[in-house]
C-alpha cells in the first residue's frame, strides 16, 4: 500500500524547480515565433521555410503552446510566492518587507531584459505581483473563484471593448506613444523604415528600438487582457501553495484526476478551435470583430484547464520513481530560470537580427521548433554543470543578493 506521508519540502522544491524548466521550454518555443520574425503572410522561401509543414507546426504551437506556459509560469509564481510567506512565518519573523523588495529587484531587472527583449515577462509579472500582495489574505475558496473569473473575465472584456471602443483607448493610447517614441529616437516614419532597421542596423540601434517596443508590448499586453489571465493564475497558485495541495499529494489524487481529465476533455477541443482561429482569423481579433470573440471564449476556455492538465500530469509522473528519474533532468534549468530566460534572449536576438547572423524571416516554425529543442538540452547540461560547483545561477544570485541586501554565498560549501 502506498504511503501517505507528506512529501518532503526538498522534493517539492526539486519538482517545482522541474515544472519551471518545462515552462522555460515552453515559452521559449513560443517566443521564437517572435525572435524570427517569422510571418505565414510574407510568402517566403529559403531552406529553413517549410510552408505546408510550418503551417501545421503553427497550429500545433496554438494549440498546445499558445498561452500554456506562461499560465504555467504563473501558477509558480502564486505558489512560490506563498511558500515565502509560510517560510517566513515560520521562523517569527514578517516576510512582507523582503518579499516587497524581491519584487523590487525583479522589477529593475525586468526594466533591463526589456531593453534586450521587449517581450519580457519579468517587469509585467513583478507589477502583477504587488496586486497579489494585498489580496492573499481572503481565503482559498475565495481566491480561487475569484482566480477562475479572473482568467475568464477577457471574454466579457472583448464584448465591452466591441461594445465601446472607447474601452480600447488604454492600448491605443500605447501605441500612439510608441509610434512618438519611434520617431523621436529613430526618425521612424513608416513599417518598412522599421523593418529595415531591424534586418540592418547596429545592436545600438536594437537598443533604442526595444526603448519603444516597451510600448508596443504593453499595448499588446492591454489588448490582449493579459492582467486578469495572470492575476487569476497567480490566485490559483497562491491557494496550492498557501494550502500545501503538492506537499499532501497523496491524499489529493482523486482531485487530480479530475484536474487532468477536465482539463483534456475541456482544453483539447477548445484549443484545437483556438488555433483554427489564430491561424486564420488574428486579423478579426485586432480589429474587434466576431470572430475575435469566439477565438478570445476558446482562449478562455481552453488554455487555463490544459496548463492545469500539463501540471497535474507532471505532478503523477513525478510520485513514480522512473518518471522523477527523468524528471528531475529539468531541474536544474528551473532552479536557473531566470538566467535561463535571459540567455534565450541574447540567443534570439544574435542569431536573429540584422545585428547580428541575420536570419531574421528565414526560419520557420518547424526548424526554429528544432532550434529551440536543441539550445534547451545545452541548457540542461550547462545548467547541470554550473549547480555543481555553484549555488545560484548568476542572474539568481544577483536578485537574491539584492533582495536579502547580503552578498549571498556563491560557491558551494560557502567557499567564496
Amino acid at each position: 500500500m502506498q504511503s501517505l506521508a507528506p512529501v518532503q519540502t526538498k522534493e517539492r522544491e526539486i519538482f517545482m524547480d522541474v515544472l519551471r524548466g518545462f515552462a522555460i521550454l515552453g515559452i521559449f518555443i513560443a517566443n521564437l515565433n517572435g525572435f524570427s520574425w517569422y510571418s505565414e503572410q510574407a510568402k517566403a522561401t529559403g531552406p529553413y521555410l517549410l510552408p505546408a509543414a510550418d503551417h501545421t507546426m503553427s497550429f500545433l504551437h496554438h494549440m498546445l503552446i499558445e498561452g500554456k506556459f506562461y499560465s504555467i509560469f504563473s501558477l509558480l509564481f502564486g505558489w512560490g510566492i506563498a511558500l515565502q510567506i509560510k517560510r517566513g512565518l515560520a521562523g517569527g519573523t514578517n516576510p512582507m518587507p523582503t518579499i516587497r523588495r524581491r519584487l523590487l529587484f525583479m522589477l529593475l531587472l525586468g526594466a533591463v531584459h526589456l531593453l534586450i527583449w521587449p517581450g519580457d515577462i519579468v517587469f509585467f509579472y513583478a507589477l502583477i505581483g504587488f496586486i497579489l500582495l494585498p489580496i492573499r489574505k481572503f481565503s482559498n475558496k475565495t481566491l480561487l473563484i475569484t482566480g477562475v473569473i479572473l482568467v475568464l473575465s477577457p471574454i466579457l472584456l472583448y464584448w465591452l471593448k466591441m461594445t465601446w471602443p472607447v474601452l480600447n483607448y488604454p492600448s491605443e493610447l500605447m501605441t500612439k506613444t510608441g509610434i512618438k517614441v519611434d520617431a523621436a529616437l529613430m526618425n521612424i516614419q513608416s513599417e518598412e523604415q522599421f523593418m529595415k532597421i531591424m534586418k540592418e542596423g547596429s545592436w545600438f540601434d536594437q537598443l533604442k528600438m526595444n526603448i519603444s517596443g516597451f510600448f508596443f508590448r504593453y499595448q499588446y499586453l492591454f489588448f490582449v487582457s493579459r492582467v486578469p489571465k495572470v492575476l487569476g493564475m497567480f490566485l490559483i497558485g497562491y491557494v496550492i501553495g498557501r494550502s500545501d495541495f503538492y506537499r499532501n499529494i497523496m491524499q489529493h489524487k482523486k482531485l487530480l484526476y479530475w484536474i487532468i481529465g477536465g482539463g483534456l476533455v475541456i482544453g483539447l477541443p477548445a484549443n484545437y478551435f483556438l488555433a483554427y482561429y489564430m491561424s486564420n482569423h488574428m486579423g478579426d481579433y485586432f480589429q474587434l470583430k466576431t470572430k475575435g470573440l469566439y477565438q478570445t471564449i476558446f482562449y478562455a476556455l481552453g488554455v487555463a484547464p490544459l496548463a492545469m492538465a500539463y501540471v497535474g500530469l507532471f505532478m503523477l509522473s513525478f510520485q513514480t520513481a522512473v518518471g522523477k528519474k527523468i524528471l528531475s533532468v529539468l531541474a536544474p534549468v528551473g532552479k536557473m530560470a531566470f538566467s535561463n530566460y535571459l540567455m534565450h534572449s541574447l540567443i534570439g536576438n544574435f542569431v536573429f537580427l540584422g545585428a547580428g547572423l541575420g536570419y531574421m524571416g528565414q526560419v520557420g516554425p518547424v526548424y526554429y521548433t528544432i532550434f529551440g529543442i536543441g539550445i534547451f538540452i545545452i541548457q540542461i547540461i550547462l545548467s547541470t554543470i554550473w549547480l555543481k560547483y555553484f549555488n545560484y545561477g548568476p542572474v539568481e544570485w544577483l536578485w537574491r543578493s539584492a533582495t536579502y541586501k547580503k552578498r549571498q554565498p556563491m560557491l558551494k560549501n560557502n567557499h567564496e
